[in-house]
């Protein structure tokens, strides 16, 4: 019998009919949008912002997939707005990498820091963690993840992406802090998810990043949308599409350890488009390198951060002059 329910829609390019109908079809298919959303919410869309790279890079949630999933919302009566808090630089200079800036302005959608942390305890040892209070305050998140490789954790799918609401460079301190072991730094999280709690989670597989994700890895066309509200569910099914085993994922073996979710996939429904035989077997996984970032290294990133994040409100500033 089915525990968890994964959606899935085969797509081969990010073409605005494609992507709208897709995106439609996933909340169509998990019981309708209204299920998620009320008329008059706001819904923070929180996709994979982390370095101000172009689409053609695959580091980034395609904007295709940010835009129509507003607009969707948007003609539902929603109020959708766009947050991040990226690893590397801001959430507005990654937005201008993808060109989102006036396809967002257009539909009266705002892009937003994942900025203000307030403190929250977390987790069953309630660990007390600074999120963001813009993420906090939305009445609905929609987790818009990207499908791709990471060089310290294999692959990311659904889970990981909600640690952006972590504000800033606070995340290089948490990989210090956490990153002793993969149980530690993936329970940590996994907190982090269960505490947000999306109400649906979509990753963007059309074109994934294998290789040393998650930012200079190899874009790759893989054609698949993946849906669904129960986030163990998602990774074992994007595991699956692209021939990973399970326990190759520190997350998922995390998971199973602390009885999280469903990863038996004969216990998953799939609605939507069969997989059938149409498994990627050459999906290059990456290198690994130490999970720990040393203390030199959250230093200079703070350091970095705080200069960046600086010199864009300066520019804002300027800005607002004319």
């Amino acid at each position: 019998m089915a525990t968890a329910t994964v959606t899935l829609t085969r797509c081969d390019d990010y073409s605005r009919p494609k992507i709208a109908e897709a995106i439609e079809r996933h909340f169509r298919l998990l019981g309708g949008l209204d299920k998620f959303v009320s008329r008059g919410d706001t819904v923070l869309l929180k996709p994979n912002f982390i370095a101000p790279k172009s689409r053609r890079h695959a580091t980034q949630t395609d904007p295709a997939i940010i835009i129509e999933t507003a607009r969707l919302l948007k003609d539902f009566g929603a109020k959708p707005f766009v947050g991040d808090s990226p690893a590397w630089a801001d959430v507005f200079a990654c937005a201008k990498a993808l060109k989102l800036e006036e396809p967002l302005k257009r539909l009266s959608v705002a892009i937003r820091q994942l900025d203000k942390p307030k403190k929250c305890r977390i987790g069953s040892k309630g660990t007390k963690v600074g999120i963001s209070s813009v993420a906090l305050d939305a009445d609905v998140i929609i987790n818009l993840a990207k499908f791709k490789t990471h060089q310290q954790l294999v692959a990311t799918f659904a889970i990981k992406n909600m640690f952006g609401c972590v504000s800033g460079k606070r995340k290089a301190l948490w990989h210090f802090r956490k990153g002793g072991t993969f149980e530690a730094y993936c329970e940590f999280l996994i907190d982090i998810y269960r505490f947000l709690k999306p109400a649906l989670t979509i990753i963007d597989g059309v074109t994934a990043m294998d290789g040393p994700g998650p930012i200079n890895g190899r874009p790759r066309p893989l054609g698949w949308i993946i849906g669904g509200t129960e986030p163990m569910a998602c990774e074992t099914i994007c595991c699956n599409l692209v021939n990973i085993k399970l326990d190759e994922l520190p997350i998922v073996r995390t998971a199973r350890q602390i009885g999280l979710g469903c990863s038996n996939i004969k216990e998953i429904e799939i609605l939507g488009d069969d997989v059938g035989q149409d498994i990627c077997t050459d999906f290059e996984l990456p290198e690994l390198i130490p999970l720990r970032f040393s203390l030199v290294h959250v230093c200079k990133s703070i350091s970095k951060q705080i200069l960046l994040l600086s010199k864009s409100a300066i520019r804002k500033s300027r800005d607002s002059h004319y």
